[in-house]
């Protein structure tokens, strides 16, 4: 079994902070590309961050302002999202390429949400 759990999720107001973790754990034998998702009310899932071993992508929408890094050692990403808006308030999923051997092909695991309000 592989879990990912997420936390770090809250209200601020507008212009404030928020970290986001999300550990993943279980029976894992490498981990690929790891992303931060988001959905907000009446609205499409989006990609937010990505990281892999060698670049990192982000959203227009929060380039500058948001910071995607992971720790390869405790098979964890984070999210710093600084300057936050109200509407960048969303349920925030994370979602990581993990094999669970070296014979099996990567499949896509994910978190079960966080609640980020932001507040005008």
């Amino acid at each position: 079994q592989v879990q990912l759990v997420e936390s770090g999720g809250g209200s601020v107001q507008a212009g404030g902070s928020l970290r986001l973790s999300c550990a993943a754990s279980g029976s894992i034998f490498a981990i690929d590309a790891m992303r931060w998702y988001r959905q907000a009310p009446g609205k499409q899932r989006e990609v937010v961050a990505t990281i892999t071993s060698g670049y990192t992508t982000y959203a227009n929408s929060v380039k500058g302002r948001f910071t995607i890094s992971r720790d390869n050692a405790k098979n964890t990403v984070y999210l710093q999202m600084n300057s936050l808006k109200p509407k960048d308030a969303a349920v925030y999923y994370c979602s990581a390429g993990i094999t669970r051997t070296r014979y099996t092909a990567y499949e896509a695991y994910w978190g079960q949400g966080t609640q980020d309000s932001v507040s005008s």
